[in-house]
C-alpha cells in the first residue's frame, strides 16, 4: 500500500521592518524606472502630486511641510526639488502658492497610465481581506514609527 501526503504548505514569513522595506524598495523600483523615462525624480514626482492633488493652492512651505511629512527628506533638499519643478515648467508660481502646470498635470497623468498595468500585476489577486489587513497593519507602523521619530527629534 502507498501512502501520499500533501505537501505540507511553507508559513507565511512573519512582517517586519526587512519585509516592509524589501516591498517598499522593490515597488519604488518599479516606479522610479517609469520616472526615470521621463526625466523625473521620485521626490520631484511626490512633491507635483502633492501640488496636483491638494484641496487648495498650497504655498511652497506648505508643500516642503506636506513632502517632509511623507518622504522624512531634508527641507531643504525639498526646497531644491521645488525649484526644479518650477524650472522644468512643472510647477508655476501663482502668487504666494505654487500650482501644477497642464505640463505637469499631463506627467502624472502619463506616469500613472504607464504604472498601471504594473501595479495592477503587482496588486492583482491579492484577496481583500488579506490587504485590509495588511492596510491595518501598515497604518499602525507608520503610526508609531512618526511618533517614535518626533520623540528622537523633540
Amino acid at each position: 500500500m502507498t501512502v501520499t501526503t500533501a505537501p505540507v504548505p511553507a508559513l507565511a514569513p512573519a512582517a517586519d521592518a526587512r519585509a516592509l522595506g524589501l516591498a517598499h524598495y522593490a515597488a519604488r523600483g518599479l516606479l522610479e524606472h517609469v520616472l526615470g523615462r521621463h526625466g523625473m525624480t521620485f521626490q520631484q514626482q511626490v512633491a507635483l502630486r502633492a501640488a496636483a492633488t491638494a484641496d487648495a493652492p498650497r504655498t511652497p512651505e506648505d508643500l516642503v511641510i506636506q513632502v517632509q511629512s511623507s518622504l522624512k527628506a531634508d527641507p531643504a533638499d525639498i526646497r531644491a526639488t521645488l525649484d526644479e519643478l518650477l524650472a522644468k515648467q512643472l510647477l508655476v508660481t501663482d502668487g504666494a502658492h505654487l500650482r501644477p502646470t497642464d505640463a505637469g498635470r499631463e506627467l502624472l497623468a502619463a506616469v500613472g497610465a504607464e504604472t498601471a498595468p504594473v501595479t495592477a500585476r503587482v496588486w492583482g489577486g491579492i484577496p481583500a481581506e488579506d490587504l485590509a489587513a495588511a492596510g491595518r497593519v501598515l497604518t499602525l507602523v507608520t503610526e508609531r514609527a512618526n511618533a517614535a521619530l518626533a520623540a528622537l527629534t523633540a
